[in-house]
């Protein structure tokens, strides 16, 4: 492959973001947009493995024996569901006259997609032999961290020293990120006529009520640098099945965003014992990510002045064990709203520092 003007990558790239929104993508419903970017790929030479809807390739200029180290390239090509209150067809790309580029995905991660492709692409042309291999990654299910998103294909990409994962950060480098755990609660009443005396039916609504107003004023005081507080949010309820009768039970849902100071049984155990409710546990395996503040991949994010933050979200770096750092295209307060949107400038600019940031770069 001869060195890709980078000129032309860049304008490509505008045009793939495009076809990728034109292009549904729900979560688990990506096959479309998967081939969409293999064939892109697939014209610059690069050979594609694809398993479910997840699709990678390798680079070829690199030192090739068994010390080479290995770097990721990974994003997200599937989307939430749009909500409401869309002004446009949130499946059609739009471009505004300020270079406004509306569409559903076009934040998260439409543009880190596209930034990291275009990326890829150039690095791999270069006529120098880089000194790490390269593997670029477009997988699914990220959103509803499905079982057949890029968990299910870590296992095949081989030893991996780090990877660069690409989510909407402003392009500024998260170096940690908080954990999940979610919590399905259920309170326990009795039921009866609502038209009877109080005393002959338990409201399940007024047992949770009360357990929801204890959780709501809980804080947990051990405060990270990077990660700021664990938190606990009360994300759905669910109660009673007609008007005239004792509701006997009542489920609520508790997601809890956890920093690297308390373990997820401390975390379940505090809430266990102050609260009547009943737990079980939906899912605790999305651990806080962090990567040393001396390692390479940091230093040189120093060195190009980009900032280090501790990022609330999830993404699937909580999916892998080796070191990683997130940094992407956009804003992730954009992200799941009406009108998401991503501004070609700022796509631009993330393939110039994901290229700045490799382009030197040694393990």
């Amino acid at each position: 492959m001869s060195i890709v003007n980078l000129k032309r990558l860049k304008e490509e790239a505008i045009q793939l973001l495009i076809k990728i929104i034109n292009t549904p993508s729900i979560s688990k419903q990506e096959q479309e947009v998967s081939l969409l970017i293999e064939d892109y790929l697939s014209k610059y030479g690069f050979n594609i493995n694809r398993k479910f809807n997840n699709i990678w390739t390798e680079n070829n200029n690199y030192i090739k024996n068994q010390n080479t180290p290995t770097i990721l390239l990974n994003s997200h090509h599937d989307t939430v569901h749009p909500g409401t209150n869309w002004d446009t067809d949130p499946y059609t790309a739009i471009i505004k006259k300020n270079n406004k580029l509306i569409g559903l995905g076009s934040n998260d991660a439409g543009a880190s997609v596209v930034a990291l492709i275009s990326a890829f692409i150039y690095l791999s042309s270069l006529s120098i032999i880089l000194p790490y291999k390269l593997i670029l990654s477009i997988t699914a299910e990220e959103e509803i961290s499905g079982n057949e998103g890029v968990k299910s294909i870590l296992s095949e990409l081989g030893k991996i020293d780090v990877g660069i994962i690409g989510e909407p950060t402003n392009m500024q480098v998260a170096i940690a990120e908080k954990g999940l755990i979610v919590l399905d609660c259920l309170a326990i009443g009795k039921s009866a006529h609502s038209a009877s005396s109080p005393h002959s039916g338990i409201n399940a609504i007024y047992i949770a009520t009360k357990d929801i107003e204890y959780l709501k004023n809980i804080r947990f005081t051990r405060e990270s640098k990077l990660l700021g507080k664990t938190t606990l949010t009360v994300t759905q309820i669910k109660g009673g099945i007609q008007h005239n009768m004792i509701p006997d039970c009542c489920s609520f849902v508790l997601d809890i965003r956890t920093n690297e100071l308390y373990d997820k049984e401390e975390l379940i155990s505090i809430i266990k014992n102050n609260i009547s409710s009943k737990i079980q546990i939906r899912s605790s395996t999305y651990n806080f990510s962090f990567i040393d503040q001396n390692h390479p991949i940091v230093l040189q994010s120093k060195k190009l002045n980009l900032k280090l933050y501790g990022s609330p979200t999830l993404s699937d770096q909580s999916n892998m064990s080796f070191a990683t750092i997130k940094i992407g295209v956009g804003d992730s307060v954009r992200s799941h709203t009406p009108n998401e949107y991503i501004y070609i400038s700022e796509i631009i600019n993330g393939i110039d520092i994901y290229i700045r940031l490799l382009k030197d770069f040694q393990l």
